[in-house]
C-alpha cells in the first residue's frame, strides 16, 4: 500500500507508547494499571510532563481526568476534543486506550512543531476509568464532564471494600467540587478518538485503519440469586436450593439468547462470578453474576433482555430461589457525525489509504460524548483481534498511520 510520508513524529509516539507500557505492567507485555490506582496517577503524571513539554496547559480534574489545552484563535469558541484514556484492565494489554491519548497528544505537538494555530481551542484528554472494572461502571470520566453521574456512583465499592469517593479522594480529587469539573452544554463541539480495533475485521480485510460508523449499545445487569446453604453432602439432590446450579442455568440461557441469530452481531457475556460461602462443601447459598450484553440494534437487544429475564424468573422459580437484577449501564446504540467521516474518508485518500467502515461492538469514551457532540472514531487494525489480554498488538507502523489520519482530520476540522 503507497502512503505518503508522514507529518506525525513516529518514533516520539513509540517511545512513548513503550515508556508508559512499563508502568503497570505484568509479564512481557501486560499492563494492569487500574482506575485511580497508584499505577494510574503514575501514569497521568506521566502523560502530563510529555503535555508541558509539548507546550500544552495540563491540569487533573475533580474527576480524575487529564486535560491538556493547546489554546486556539478564538479561546471562546467551542472545543475541539481529541482522546481516550489510560486506565486498563486487570490482565490488559498496552495499546488499549493509551493509543488514543498519545496518539492525540502527537496530533497536537505536531500542529504546534508545525506552526499551525487552531481556529478554535483543542483539548487532548485521558479520560478516568473507561474501563469500569474497578468499580463495575464505566466511562466514569467522560460521564463526570457532562453531568451524567448516577446515584450512588461514589458508593461502589471495589473487590477491597474501597469506594470510588474513597479513591478519587487518594488520586488527589475532591468530589465535592465535581460541578467545577463539568463542561457547559455547546462548550464542545467534537470528540474524536483513535483505538485498536479489539476486533479481527481489519486484520481480515489487509488494512492498517478504518473509519468507525457506531457504536453498539450495552447493557449491564447484575444478577443475585439467593438459595439455602446446606451440607454437600448429606443434603439430597432433589431438596437442593442451589443458586449456583441456578446461575448456571441462566449463564447457558444468556449464551443462546444472543446466537439465536449467528449472523448478528449482539454479543452476551458473563465476565463476573461471586458464591458465598464459597466453600468445597457447601451449597451454594448466594451468587451474583454480571450481564454484558450488545448490539447495534435496540429493538433486538431490548427483546433478548426480555427473554433474559423471563428465563430468570423461570430458572429461579423451578430451582426455589429468589433473585434481585440490577441495571448497571444502558445506553442505545450511537452512530458517528457523517460530517468528520467524510474529512477522514477525504483525507485518507490523500495519504494513500483506502479505510473500510465497520462498527464497534466494545463501547468507548466516544459512546458517552456522543450526548453531548458530533463524533468520530479511527480504528488501528490489532493482531487476530485480541485485546483486554497481554497479547493484544498492533503494529507501531498501523499506529503511526492512525495518527496521521487523525492528524490530517484535526488540521482540517481545526481551520474551519
Amino acid at each position: 500500500m503507497a502512503v505518503s510520508s508522514l507529518t506525525i513524529n513516529k518514533k516520539r509516539l513509540e517511545e512513548r507508547i513503550t515508556s508508559l507500557s512499563q508502568i503497570g505492567k505484568i509479564g512481557e507485555t501486560g499492563v494492569c494499571r487500574l482506575a485511580l490506582s497508584d499505577e494510574d496517577r503514575q501514569a497521568v503524571e506521566t502523560v502530563k510532563t510529555w503535555m508541558e513539554e509539548a507546550g500544552l496547559t495540563a491540569r487533573i480534574d475533580d474527576f480524575g481526568n487529564l486535560i491538556g489545552r493547546l489554546e486556539g484563535q478564538n479561546p471562546e469558541a467551542p472545543i475541539l476534543m481529541l482522546g481516550s484514556h489510560i486506565d486498563s484492565q486487570p490482565y490488559g494489554g498496552r495499546f488499549d486506550g493509551v493509543i488514543g491519548v498519545l496518539g492525540a497528544l502527537e496530533v497536537v505537538q505536531t500542529m504546534k512543531e508545525q506552526k499551525l494555530t487552531p481556529s478554535m481551542p483543542i483539548e487532548v484528554v485521558a479520560f478516568s476509568d473507561e474501563e469500569g472494572c474497578r468499580f463495575n461502571k464505566g466511562l466514569f470520566g467522560a460521564r463526570g464532564i457532562l453531568g451524567k453521574l448516577e446515584d450512588g456512583e461514589l458508593e461502589r465499592t471495589d473487590k477491597n471494600g474501597i469506594t470510588r469517593k474513597e479513591a478519587l479522594i487518594q488520586f488527589g480529587c475532591n468530589p465535592d467540587n465535581f460541578k467545577d469539573s463539568e463542561y457547559p452544554e455547546g462548550s464542545i463541539s467534537a470528540f474524536m478518538e483513535m483505538h485498536i480495533e479489539q476486533g479481527p475485521i481489519l486484520e481480515a480485510k489487509d488494512t492498517p485503519i478504518g473509519i468507525v460508523s457506531g457504536i453498539s449499545g450495552p447493557l449491564w445487569l447484575t444478577v443475585e440469586l439467593e438459595g439455602f446453604a446446606g451440607h454437600a453432602g448429606s443434603v439430597p439432590m432433589y431438596m437442593r436450593q442451589d443458586a449456583l446450579v441456578g446461575a448456571s442455568e441462566i449463564i447457558v440461557a444468556l449464551n443462546e439468547l444472543a446466537n439465536q441469530d449467528p449472523e448478528a452481531p449482539t454479543v452476551g457475556t458473563v465476565g463476573s462470578i461471586n458464591t458465598f460461602p464459597d466453600s468445597r462443601n457447601i451449597i451454594p447459598e448466594k451468587v451474583s453474576f454480571t450481564v454484558d450484553l450488545r448490539d447495534i440494534d435496540i429493538e433486538r437487544r431490548n427483546r433478548i433482555e426480555e427473554q433474559l429475564r423471563k428465563r430468570i424468573h423461570d430458572i429461579t422459580e423451578k430451582h426455589e430461589l429468589t433473585y434481585k437484577i440490577s441495571e448497571d449501564t444502558n445506553s442505545e446504540p450511537r452512530y458517528c457525525s457523517n460530517k468528520i467521516m467524510k474529512v477522514m474518508e477525504n483525507e485518507s485518500r490523500e495519504i494513500g489509504l483506502h479505510p473500510i467502515e465497520l462498527m464497534s461492538g466494545p463501547f468507548h469514551d466516544s459512546l458517552a460524548m456522543s450526548y453531548a457532540c458530533e463524533y468520530g472514531m479511527i480504528f488501528v487494525r490489532c493482531k487476530d483481534g485480541i485485546s483486554h489480554n497481554p497479547k493484544e498488538f498492533a503494529s507501531f507502523e498501523d499506529i503511526s498511520l492512525g495518527t496521521e489520519l487523525l492528524y490530517r482530520t484535526t488540521t482540517k476540522m481545526a481551520s474551519n
